[in-house]
């Protein structure tokens, strides 16, 4: 496996949902996503973290196309999906899955185990007979639960039960490329570390790449070989994991790392938590040059008037006039 080929590759990647008109009727532009790139390489687990309503969730379904793009690239092994046609998209939803955030929401409660893993096998033809019922109970064992499992229905397990379930959903066609849209943060936390341990695991045994999108930082830290900040609908800095965690240089990243808690006292005494004031702006009318300029302690002049670019090298690079 080449571990320097790039598996995916996001290029200015804007997603706008339109607001209904206010009382004079005049419409609007939420910018969930607005003007993203970044590479993801074979076998890497790239973070995408940020506050709620930030966009991380939007991203995710836009690259696999749940929502459509309103402009940009999405290019998956060297061809941009934003342009394939219904039958090219089946093809690469073979190469490409999604594990969701609710593993309550995205089963069906009215289907077995079995109908609901076997479906991607049905979509695509890829087992019929004892062929798939074999599939489904691999599928199952593969991610700690037992063959048995497969006549019940959702109502009959736990949470982490049902997120294993909607994993052995997304493996049921060999793809490639995971999307793991937080899917730990609906869980309890004694169940997150083991679907974290489930999720490394099954990336080393079948050489999967992932997009682990989260707000759980700490878990971040643990599992991704890169991280992306974002804030706004934009990336403010990316780097490698424990770069990131042992240099943040945005300002924006440190107020977010300075929030992760730290579970020794001395330690937790000297560590100085940076509160953020105000609210973060509205995506329908975010604020003219750099979105973050409104909450930032250390804004200058430039920073309400010009965008910042990003500096730096393959390691870190940061979107900020400061740095």
């Amino acid at each position: 496996m080449n571990n320097n080929e790039i598996i995916l590759e996001v290029k200015n990647l804007v997603k706008y949902f339109p607001v209904a008109g206010d009382n004079f009727g005049k419409s609007s532009l939420l910018k969930a996503v607005d003007d993203v790139s970044f590479t993801i390489k074979r076998g890497e687990t790239l973070g995408l973290v940020g506050e709620s309503g930030c966009g991380k969730t939007t991203v995710g379904r836009t690259i696999i196309r749940l929502y459509e793009p309103t402009s940009g690239k999405v290019i998956f092994k060297g061809k941009d999906i934003v342009t394939a046609n219904p039958k090219e998209m089946k093809s690469i939803r073979r190469q490409m899955q999604m594990i969701f955030q609710d593993p309550y929401a995205s089963l069906n409660p009215r289907m077995t185990v079995s109908d609901i893993i076997g479906e991607p096998l049905d979509i695509h033809k890829l087992a019929k007979g004892d062929a798939r019922k074999n599939r489904i109970h691999e599928l199952l064992q593969m991610v700690g639960l037992n063959a048995e499992h497969a006549t019940r229905y959702p109502h009959e397990f736990s949470g982490g039960q049902r997120q294993r379930i909607g994993i052995a959903r997304a493996l049921a066609v060999e793809p490639e490329f995971i999307i793991c849209d937080e899917p730990i943060s609906a869980l309890d936390v004694s169940i997150q570390a083991q679907v974290i341990n489930l999720l490394e695991e099954l990336q080393e045994n079948l050489g999967l790449t992932y997009l682990f999108i989260a707000h759980d930082l700490a878990m971040v830290k643990h599992i991704s070989t890169r991280v992306a900040v974002m804030y706004l609908g934009k990336i403010v800095e990316i780097a490698e994991s424990q770069e990131l965690f042992a240099n943040p240089q945005h300002p924006y990243t440190q107020a977010l790392l300075s929030a992760i808690p730290t579970p020794d006292p001395k330690t937790a005494k000297a560590h100085k938590r940076i509160i953020l004031e105000g609210d973060v702006p509205s995506p329908i009318d975010p604020p003219a040059g750099c979105r973050f300029h409104t909450r930032c302690r250390f804004a200058k002049e430039i920073c309400s008037e010009q965008e910042p670019e990003f500096k730096g090298d393959s390691r870190h690079q940061v979107a900020c006039h400061l740095v």
